[in-house]
């Protein structure tokens, strides 16, 4: 193998952190260059070329400015040696959804300051329903909803919520503190024994995680109780 075929090495040759997909897996997306990430949008080189290669030409046309380089068309992009119509549109794709992330307004996150803010997030999942569902929400550090999440379904007395699954959920999204809240069709807001002895289980598992239970609110369609402002916490 002589020093050009080297400098060519297929990019199946690399070693797995430095193949694009696999280091993406391994390192993360911002571990990727430029031309990585767009020589993953391409695909496959050419002979004597990878897709990275193929990357940093493009991006050596347009000085490596990716404004530049969301301004070109199919037809521009075509002009490059191993860039067919269909490589072409998927990278044009792509810079079409980074174009329209960044114009697009992220909305205003709902923020938790007191059980009737939980309860309020909580409507659009829990009223009216005949059956009871165990849900929880995840907060950020500043107190506010990055997501509801169902656990559980059950009957019309009783659901299970599984606490592995809760934490489950909340380690996959990195939240920092849960607030519980489950529905009692019947419009009893009296806590069960049960109710008290899953908090308490709960409770004690997040302070461990780091992920603490910051109340617990058993909801209704005329009102809730919850357990921190009950001191049942």
């Amino acid at each position: 193998m002589n020093h050009y075929e080297i400098q060519h090495l297929n990019i199946k040759s690399w070693a797995e952190e430095d193949r694009p997909r696999e280091k993406l897996l391994l390192k993360g997306k911002a571990a990727l260059s430029d031309a990585e990430l767009l020589g993953i949008q391409i695909g496959s080189g050419i002979k004597n070329m990878t897709a990275v290669e193929l990357g940093k030409l493009i991006l050596q046309s347009v000085n490596n400015d990716l404004n530049q380089l969301a301004r070109l068309t199919v037809k521009d992009l075509s002009k490059f040696k191993g860039i067919g119509e269909v490589k072409a549109i998927t990278i044009v794709s792509a810079l079409e959804l980074g174009r329209r992330r960044k114009n697009s307004e992220t909305p205003e996150r709902a923020k938790i300051s007191s059980s009737n803010d939980a309860y309020e997030v909580l409507k659009p999942h829990l009223m009216d329903l005949p059956h009871e569902e165990f849900w929880i929400i995840l907060l950020n550090r500043a107190n506010q909803v990055m997501k509801c999440e169902r656990i559980s379904s059950g009957g019309v007395s009783g659901t299970v919520a599984d606490p592995k699954m809760i934490f489950k959920v909340a380690l996959e999204n990195l939240c920092s503190a849960i607030i519980l809240a489950h529905n009692h069709p019947s419009g009893n807001l009296t806590p069960s024994q049960a109710d008290k002895d899953l908090t308490k289980k709960l409770r004690e598992a997040g302070n461990y995680l780091d992920v603490p239970i910051l109340d617990h609110i058993i909801f209704t369609d005329k009102g809730y109780l919850s357990f921190a402002d009950d001191g049942l916490l």
